[in-house]
Protein backbone atom coordinates (compact mmCIF):
# COMPACT_ATOMS: atom_id res chain seq x y z
CA UNK A 1 0.00 0.00 0.00
CA UNK A 2 2.92 2.37 0.18
CA UNK A 3 4.22 4.46 2.84
CA UNK A 4 1.73 6.71 4.32
CA UNK A 5 0.45 8.47 7.32
CA UNK A 6 -2.77 10.06 8.60
CA UNK A 7 -2.52 13.87 10.40
CA UNK A 8 -5.49 14.09 12.90
CA UNK A 9 -5.53 16.74 15.68
CA UNK A 10 -7.17 17.48 18.96
CA UNK A 11 -9.77 19.85 17.63
CA UNK A 12 -9.39 22.67 15.29
CA UNK A 13 -7.11 25.78 15.54
CA UNK A 14 -4.33 23.36 16.95
CA UNK A 15 -1.61 24.16 13.96
CA UNK A 16 -2.41 21.34 12.21
CA UNK A 17 -1.90 21.97 8.70
CA UNK A 18 1.63 24.44 10.15
CA UNK A 19 3.15 21.30 11.32
CA UNK A 20 1.80 18.91 8.67
CA UNK A 21 3.77 21.02 6.21
CA UNK A 22 6.78 21.02 8.51
CA UNK A 23 6.60 17.35 8.08
CA UNK A 24 6.48 16.91 4.40
CA UNK A 25 9.03 19.66 4.14
CA UNK A 26 11.31 17.78 6.14
CA UNK A 27 10.93 14.77 4.10
CA UNK A 28 11.67 16.01 0.85
CA UNK A 29 14.34 18.37 2.18
CA UNK A 30 16.10 14.90 3.05
CA UNK A 31 15.99 14.24 -0.33
CA UNK A 32 12.44 11.70 0.07
CA UNK A 33 9.54 11.50 -3.13
CA UNK A 34 6.64 13.35 -0.45
CA UNK A 35 3.52 14.42 -0.61
CA UNK A 36 0.23 15.29 0.36
CA UNK A 37 -3.46 14.65 -0.10
CA UNK A 38 -6.53 15.91 1.88
CA UNK A 39 -10.37 14.67 1.34
CA UNK A 40 -12.38 17.36 2.05
CA UNK A 41 -11.86 21.34 2.74
CA UNK A 42 -13.95 23.88 4.17
CA UNK A 43 -13.54 27.59 4.11
CA UNK A 44 -11.72 27.79 1.29
CA UNK A 45 -10.82 31.84 0.09
CA UNK A 46 -12.60 33.05 -2.39
CA UNK A 47 -11.13 34.25 -5.52
CA UNK A 48 -12.38 35.70 -8.86
CA UNK A 49 -11.20 33.00 -10.34
CA UNK A 50 -11.18 30.15 -8.11
CA UNK A 51 -11.80 28.72 -4.50
CA UNK A 52 -8.21 28.43 -2.99
CA UNK A 53 -7.89 25.47 -0.88
CA UNK A 54 -5.49 27.26 1.87
CA UNK A 55 -4.12 24.03 3.98
CA UNK A 56 -3.44 22.46 0.52
CA UNK A 57 -1.84 25.85 -0.74
CA UNK A 58 0.34 25.77 2.85
CA UNK A 59 1.67 22.63 2.24
CA UNK A 60 2.48 22.80 -1.19
CA UNK A 61 4.17 25.55 -1.38
CA UNK A 62 6.22 25.56 2.65
CA UNK A 63 7.29 22.03 1.26
CA UNK A 64 7.92 22.89 -2.50
CA UNK A 65 5.39 20.08 -3.66
CA UNK A 66 4.57 22.03 -7.08
CA UNK A 67 1.17 20.00 -7.22
CA UNK A 68 -1.88 21.45 -8.68
CA UNK A 69 -4.53 22.40 -6.05
CA UNK A 70 -6.89 19.53 -8.00
CA UNK A 71 -4.32 17.14 -6.94
CA UNK A 72 -3.82 17.92 -3.64
CA UNK A 73 -7.70 18.30 -2.44
CA UNK A 74 -11.00 16.10 -3.58
CA UNK A 75 -13.56 18.39 -2.35
CA UNK A 76 -13.10 22.22 -1.59
CA UNK A 77 -15.83 24.34 -0.23
CA UNK A 78 -16.39 27.74 0.31
CA UNK A 79 -18.46 28.24 3.57
CA UNK A 80 -15.81 27.42 7.08
CA UNK A 81 -18.51 24.57 8.48
CA UNK A 82 -18.03 20.85 8.78
CA UNK A 83 -17.83 19.67 5.42
CA UNK A 84 -20.93 17.58 6.48
CA UNK A 85 -22.77 20.69 6.37
CA UNK A 86 -20.96 22.76 3.90
CA UNK A 87 -21.35 20.18 1.39
CA UNK A 88 -24.85 19.99 2.23
CA UNK A 89 -24.83 24.21 1.56
CA UNK A 90 -23.16 23.69 -1.67
CA UNK A 91 -24.73 20.70 -3.23
CA UNK A 92 -21.45 18.73 -3.65
CA UNK A 93 -21.50 15.80 -1.20
CA UNK A 94 -18.04 13.50 -0.31
CA UNK A 95 -18.31 9.79 -2.62
CA UNK A 96 -16.21 7.98 -0.61
CA UNK A 97 -15.02 6.19 -3.87
CA UNK A 98 -13.38 9.24 -5.07
CA UNK A 99 -11.74 9.89 -2.41
CA UNK A 100 -10.42 6.37 -2.42
CA UNK A 101 -9.26 6.89 -6.18
CA UNK A 102 -7.55 10.39 -5.72
CA UNK A 103 -5.47 8.91 -2.66
CA UNK A 104 -4.47 5.77 -5.09
CA UNK A 105 -3.66 8.47 -7.27
CA UNK A 106 -1.47 10.38 -4.83
CA UNK A 107 0.00 7.03 -3.34
CA UNK A 108 1.28 5.74 -6.93
CA UNK A 109 3.11 9.45 -7.57
CA UNK A 110 4.80 9.60 -4.28
CA UNK A 111 7.07 7.22 -1.84
CA UNK A 112 5.99 9.01 1.34
CA UNK A 113 2.16 10.40 1.32
CA UNK A 114 1.10 12.48 3.84
CA UNK A 115 -2.78 12.77 4.12
CA UNK A 116 -4.61 15.55 6.33
CA UNK A 117 -7.68 15.07 7.94
CA UNK A 118 -10.25 17.79 8.65
CA UNK A 119 -10.57 19.54 12.03
CA UNK A 120 -10.45 16.61 14.67
CA UNK A 121 -10.66 12.97 14.36
CA UNK A 122 -14.42 12.99 14.93
CA UNK A 123 -15.33 14.90 11.94
CA UNK A 124 -18.50 14.23 9.61
CA UNK A 125 -17.62 14.47 6.42
CA UNK A 126 -20.92 13.63 4.90
CA UNK A 127 -24.04 13.35 6.64
CA UNK A 128 -27.25 13.00 4.56
CA UNK A 129 -28.30 9.45 2.57
CA UNK A 130 -24.85 8.74 2.94
CA UNK A 131 -22.36 8.65 6.31
CA UNK A 132 -19.40 8.92 6.53
CA UNK A 133 -17.04 9.77 9.11
CA UNK A 134 -13.66 10.94 9.17
CA UNK A 135 -12.62 7.66 11.09
CA UNK A 136 -14.50 6.06 7.91
CA UNK A 137 -12.23 7.26 5.43
CA UNK A 138 -9.13 6.38 7.88
CA UNK A 139 -10.46 2.90 8.01
CA UNK A 140 -11.27 2.29 4.30
CA UNK A 141 -7.76 3.40 3.27
CA UNK A 142 -6.02 1.56 5.88
CA UNK A 143 -4.42 4.14 7.68
CA UNK A 144 -2.43 4.39 10.99
CA UNK A 145 -2.56 8.23 12.67
CA UNK A 146 -0.17 10.95 14.10
CA UNK A 147 -1.94 13.24 16.09
CA UNK A 148 -1.18 16.67 16.34
CA UNK A 149 -2.12 18.75 20.04
CA UNK A 150 -1.26 21.96 21.49
CA UNK A 151 1.26 22.31 24.16
CA UNK A 152 -1.05 24.23 26.68
CA UNK A 153 -3.80 23.91 29.43
CA UNK A 154 -6.14 21.54 28.91
CA UNK A 155 -4.12 19.06 26.33
CA UNK A 156 -4.16 16.49 28.65
CA UNK A 157 -7.76 15.78 28.34
CA UNK A 158 -7.74 16.28 24.47
CA UNK A 159 -4.67 13.93 23.39
CA UNK A 160 -6.10 11.01 25.86
CA UNK A 161 -9.82 11.39 24.87
CA UNK A 162 -8.29 11.43 20.85
CA UNK A 163 -6.40 8.52 21.64
CA UNK A 164 -8.93 6.43 23.48
CA UNK A 165 -11.44 7.37 20.49
CA UNK A 166 -9.10 5.95 17.76
CA UNK A 167 -7.89 3.13 20.20
CA UNK A 168 -11.60 2.19 20.36
CA UNK A 169 -12.14 2.42 16.71
CA UNK A 170 -8.81 -0.37 15.90
CA UNK A 171 -6.89 2.72 14.58
CA UNK A 172 -3.30 2.55 15.08
CA UNK A 173 -1.57 5.61 16.81
CA UNK A 174 1.77 6.33 15.42
CA UNK A 175 3.04 9.11 17.86
CA UNK A 176 2.06 12.78 19.05
CA UNK A 177 3.28 15.72 18.14
CA UNK A 178 2.89 19.06 20.52
CA UNK A 179 2.67 22.61 18.76
CA UNK A 180 3.44 25.64 20.30
CA UNK A 181 5.71 24.18 22.57
CA UNK A 182 7.70 26.37 24.38
CA UNK A 183 11.19 25.27 26.34
CA UNK A 184 11.57 25.63 30.18
CA UNK A 185 7.54 26.43 30.37
CA UNK A 186 6.75 23.86 32.90
CA UNK A 187 3.21 23.42 32.50
CA UNK A 188 4.41 22.12 28.56
CA UNK A 189 7.07 19.98 29.88
CA UNK A 190 4.43 18.67 32.70
CA UNK A 191 1.98 18.04 29.75
CA UNK A 192 4.46 16.40 27.81
CA UNK A 193 5.74 14.19 30.52
CA UNK A 194 2.09 13.10 31.44
CA UNK A 195 0.87 12.36 28.22
CA UNK A 196 3.22 9.89 27.69
CA UNK A 197 2.73 8.34 30.71
CA UNK A 198 -1.42 8.18 30.65
CA UNK A 199 -1.48 7.12 26.69
CA UNK A 200 1.72 5.00 26.69
CA UNK A 201 2.57 6.80 23.12
CA UNK A 202 5.36 8.81 22.59
CA UNK A 203 5.48 12.52 21.35
CA UNK A 204 7.72 12.50 19.40
CA UNK A 205 8.72 15.85 18.15
CA UNK A 206 8.17 19.46 19.80
CA UNK A 207 7.56 22.62 17.23
CA UNK A 208 8.14 25.81 18.55
CA UNK A 209 6.21 28.64 17.54
CA UNK A 210 6.96 29.61 14.22
CA UNK A 211 9.32 26.95 13.65
CA UNK A 212 11.12 26.70 10.54
CA UNK A 213 12.13 23.30 10.20
CA UNK A 214 10.95 19.33 12.18
CA UNK A 215 13.17 18.95 15.12
CA UNK A 216 13.37 15.14 14.81
CA UNK A 217 16.15 12.62 13.49
CA UNK A 218 14.80 11.82 9.51
CA UNK A 219 14.80 8.21 10.46
CA UNK A 220 12.47 8.20 13.24
CA UNK A 221 10.15 10.29 10.95
CA UNK A 222 10.35 7.87 8.27
CA UNK A 223 9.65 5.36 10.91
CA UNK A 224 5.97 6.34 11.44
CA UNK A 225 5.31 5.91 7.35
CA UNK A 226 6.12 2.37 7.97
Amino acid sequence: MGNNIFITATGTDIGKTFVTGLIVKKLRDAGYNAGYYKAALSGAEVTENALIPGDAYYVNKIANINETMDNLVSYVYKEAVSPHLASQIEGNPVEMNKVIEDFNNSLSKYDYLTMEGSGGIVCPIRYDDKKIMLEDIVKELGLSTLIIADSGLGTINHVVLTVEYLKNRNISIKGIILNRYSEGNILHEDNKKMIEAITEISVIALVKENDEELNIDINKLLEIYE
